[in-house]
């Protein structure tokens, strides 16, 4: 016969065992680890048929014209430098909660605002580490009150800065990287984004277009210790008819000149670029981000950073005035849009450099990161601008760009753009050994989507460029 204190004593074990169950259960559920995937079979699943359907539907709206209007431009900036005290995105070992002690350069909020007569569409280029889905959100609701301005006509770039602005982005993941949340700053980002765009919308005139590409090797590097940068220095000029003129330049190095030592709020070099661009012509000028991803900046050699970060804007200013001029104007171009949200695979964050295991997907749940994407895509006559929301690396933008290139496409490549996915790198270097190489982390940990994301990616640009009428694209065959 069992003894009452035996049977009181396995009574007693049986919920602890329980508890004990249920905490494993909830950590292997939403922390890890569970096996890896090899293969998603993206063109397959309905996330990315989806993905498909919603940009096609965007795009519908933006009316296509083979013979466009003259074009109408506009530009303006709206100063967006928060307190001191802000904490400051970017670099997650920064000391004091991130907070700014100082500020050494304004940040902006610039936008130029482009129609053809038919279309309207945005370009916007902010001084921050990226634009966050829930500050497009307040964008798009503050303009609709009082513009034509959606979902489907605003192109959001940063200048990357790790230096500018923080606080804005509610999650656990946010505050590493933006500072602890706070909803004043978060407003206040938007509705200078928003004012940006409205003033150039109230500033449409006629206007005439130029570009050309400029190459600038020497200011940019491969930080992951492979080959491949984005060393392009795109350029584009708006002149209205009464001589006013804006500078649009677009370039792919990390704004990361400036250490995370440093706690003042700054634009980096490429707030010194367009500085030097509007003190030595006189007009305005857009930083629009490059790609940014596995892509260092090499500047000058100097003493300081503050230096370095100086000279390496300075540089690339008189790299574009060498260019300013003889450009062949024309003042009627196409001008069309779309922005979507993108279906993405099952998260695979890898644990570490293990080869076979990753932190569970629903761990992003827990810790604030979207799990859906957004592309954005504007043509300006034969610029295509592609916004993704990655670190889009230089092996992946630059041989985009040259392909695009032999069909007669411009093809600017920016990221940061209204969600943030992860580094987007070479599907080759995904499984390869570690050994040798730095930053390795951005292939794997980094690359929060798991295999082929650089294929699937690339099958989204090709769209891209399709819906925004250019040939040679899936759609158009």
């Amino acid at each position: 016969m069992r003894s009452p204190m035996r049977s009181c004593a396995l009574f007693c074990l049986f919920p602890a065992t329980l508890v004990l169950f249920a905490a494993l259960v909830g950590v292997v559920a939403f922390i890890g680890p569970w096996p890896v995937y090899r293969d998603t079979q993206y063109a397959n699943q309905g996330y990315f048929r989806d993905t498909l359907t919603r940009m096609e539907a965007s795009a519908a709206r933006s009316a296509s014209d083979s013979e466009p209007g003259r074009l109408h431009a506009g530009w303006a900036e709206v100063d967006m430098t928060p307190p001191v005290s802000t904490p400051l995105a970017g670099y997650g070992g920064r000391p004091n909660e991130k907070r700014s002690t100082g500020i050494h350069d304004p940040v902006f909020s610039r936008a130029i605002v482009l129609s053809d007569g038919r279309n309207i569409a945005a370009l916007v280029g902010a001084d921050l580490l990226l634009v966050s889905p829930n500050v497009a959100e307040l964008v798009w609701e503050d303009l609709a009150v009082d513009t034509p301005f959606t979902r489907d006509n605003i192109l959001f770039t940063v200048t990357h800065t790790h230096c500018g602005p923080g606080g804005f982005a509610p999650g656990l993941v946010a505050e590493m990287s933006f500072g602890a949340y706070d909803p004043a700053i978060e407003q206040f980002i938007a509705e200078t984004i928003a004012q940006s765009i409205r003033n150039a919308h109230a500033n449409l005139a006629p206007a005439q277009f130029a570009h050309t590409r400029i190459e600038a090797p020497e200011y940019i590097r491969n930080r992951t210790n492979v080959e491949g940068v984005d060393p392009v220095l795109g350029m584009f000029v708006l002149e209205k008819d009464s001589g006013e003129r804006c500078y649009g330049v677009r370039y792919s190095a990390h704004a990361t000149v400036l250490p995370q030592s440093f706690l003042e709020v700054s634009a980096e070099y490429a707030g010194v670029l367009v500085r030097e661009l509007a003190d030595r012509t006189g007009h305005m000028a857009v930083f629009l981000g490059g790609a940014v991803g596995a892509m260092g900046p090499n500047p000058p050699e100097r003493d300081t950073p503050l230096e370095q970060m100086e000279a390496m804007g300075v540089a690339l200013a008189d790299r574009v005035l060498e260019h300013d001029a003889p450009l062949e104007f024309v003042d009627s171009v196409e001008v069309r849009s779309f922005g979507a949200v993108v279906g993405m695979p099952s998260m695979q964050v890898r644990i570490g450099e293990a080869p076979d295991w990753r932190f569970s997907p629903n761990l992003a749940k827990v810790v604030g990161i979207p799990t859906d994407a957004w592309i954005q895509g504007v043509r300006v006559g034969p610029i295509a601008f592609l916004g993704t929301p990655h670190d889009a690396g230089g092996a992946i933008a630059e041989p985009w760009a040259q392909e695009a290139a032999s069909n007669g496409v411009v093809l600017w490549v920016s990221g940061h753009c209204v969600a943030y996915s992860g580094y987007l790198s070479p599907d080759k270097y995904y499984w390869e050994p570690t050994e040798g190489y730095d930053q390795w982390y951005e292939w794997r940990q980094m690359d929060w989507f798991g295999p082929d994301q650089e294929a699937m990616w690339t099958d989204l640009k090709d769209h891209t460029l399709a819906l925004l009428g250019f040939k040679g694209g899936p759609a158009t065959d």
